[in-house]
């Protein structure tokens, strides 16, 4: 009969493991709800089957298994941070929780693990058949999230899921803010070209010609910069949509950048900086989309002559690094930036200093651009600067394959 028992509970604890993964995962309140009623009734059921029922026989030569032994095979399998509860004290720890809680946990009052008042007030208050869910920060790290999830069991056996939401929760803030920042991005150039546009139609102020002049030229660079922000937009809007997209074809790096500093050529003449090129003999090719590629290259060109000092070199290198890939570094020698900044330079929008990026014409999207192209070649990028002396940025591609190189070596691309 133990070894029927054992295996009656293990069954319970596994059909209710399953049914609060997903009853997690669901989504909708509705659907949840069902599978925690479904699925705490039948484990309910297998579980009282344990202690009644008629006995099953047992072959004498085979020792009963110890049921709490299998159900730790079951939680040590998932994925999440699991606890089985008995009463009030944690049965079970599965690997996950005890590195969240402690390798201690196991035996311990399940206060002293959760320590979390509105878990604990939810977990004295669950009711049979059903999953109770709430999300709860601190547990483990202050800045953590967590869905936690309880399943009721028979006879005072409970189960609780963790499921890790930091990640999600901090993509929502991005998306919030990324919303916010638009918006601000967009009305600021917007109210200014209304607001002359009013102006302008008073007939005093059209009939003076320098003063309609000057407006208009206001107007025109706003104008413009609104068009650069959506045009930055729509390309991080591309190349999000397409990192998954694998890229083959070579890509020569030198003529793009001899195709940036021609792009460039007015705005190097009018801050007197000149583009330096420091390239390796043979060429420097990389698998790669050449559109991004050449996006890749203006913004860090354009970033380090914008915040570059006038009349100095911006220098481009490429060298290789290792056998199989290649580095590209662009240097200015501007003012520098503080090491509590450089976490953030790639975040969308984020600005050291809003009111000088904006009066070089920058967006705020520049180096969010480059982060995610770099990502889709599969490549790595790192800025090191120090107040006073500049800033580089550099960008490790893998090379693209040689001509007669074997199909095993243009594997780096895919």
């Amino acid at each position: 009969m133990a070894r029927a028992s054992g295996g009656r509970i293990l069954l319970g604890i596994g059909v209710a493991a399953v049914a609060l993964l997903a009853a997690v995962a669901a989504g909708t309140a509705l659907f949840s709800a069902l599978l925690g009623l479904v699925g705490g009734a039948v484990a309910a059921l297998v579980v009282a089957g344990a202690f009644g029922g008629e006995e099953q026989p047992v072959r004498e030569e085979q020792a009963p298994a110890d049921p709490l032994a299998r159900a730790r095979e079951v939680l040590e399998a998932l994925p999440d941070p699991m606890l089985l509860l008995d009463g009030g004290h944690v049965a079970l720890a599965n690997a996950r929780a005890r590195g969240l809680f402690g390798d201690w946990v196991e035996g311990q009052d399940v206060r002293l693990a959760l320590r979390h008042p509105a878990a604990l007030e939810r977990l004295a208050s669950v009711g049979d058949g059903q999953i109770e869910r709430l999300e709860v920060v601190g547990i483990g790290d202050a800045e953590r999230r967590w869905l936690l999830a309880i399943a009721p069991l028979s006879e005072g056996w409970r189960l609780i899921h963790l499921s890790d939401r930091s990640e999600a929760a901090a993509a929502e803030q991005m998306r919030i803010d990324f919303v916010a920042n638009a918006s601000h991005e967009l009305r600021t150039p917007l109210a200014t070209l209304l607001g002359f546009i009013e102006t302008l139609r008073d007939d005093e102020a059209a009939s003076d010609r320098d003063l309609r002049q000057r407006f208009l030229g206001i107007m025109n660079d706003e104008a413009k910069r609104m068009q650069q922000l959506i045009d930055d937009l729509i390309t991080l809007s591309r190349v999000e949509a397409e990192r998954f997209r694998p890229v083959h074809e070579p890509v020569e790096l030198v003529p793009l950048i001899e195709e940036v500093r021609s792009g460039c050529a007015l705005l190097l003449a009018e801050r007197k900086n000149r583009l330096v090129i420091e390239s390796p003999d043979g060429g420097a090719s990389v698998p790669g989309d050449r559109t991004q590629l050449l996006q890749l290259v203006r913004n860090l060109i354009v970033n380090a002559v914008k915040y570059g000092r006038p009349g100095t070199d911006v220098t481009v290198t490429l060298a290789a690094e290792g056998e199989n890939r290649l580095r590209l570094s662009v240097a200015d020698q501007g003012e520098g930036i503080a090491p509590e900044h450089l976490p953030r330079l790639t975040e969308r929008f984020y600005r050291v200093d809003a009111g000088r990026s904006r009066a070089a014409g920058g967006t705020g999207l520049g180096l969010a651009i480059v982060k995610h192209i770099v990502g889709r070649h599969r490549g790595r990028m790192e800025i090191k600067s120090a107040v006073g002396s500049g800033t580089i940025v550099q960008v490790t591609l893998p090379k693209a394959a040689e001509p007669d190189a074997p199909a095993a070596v243009t594997s780096l691309s895919s």
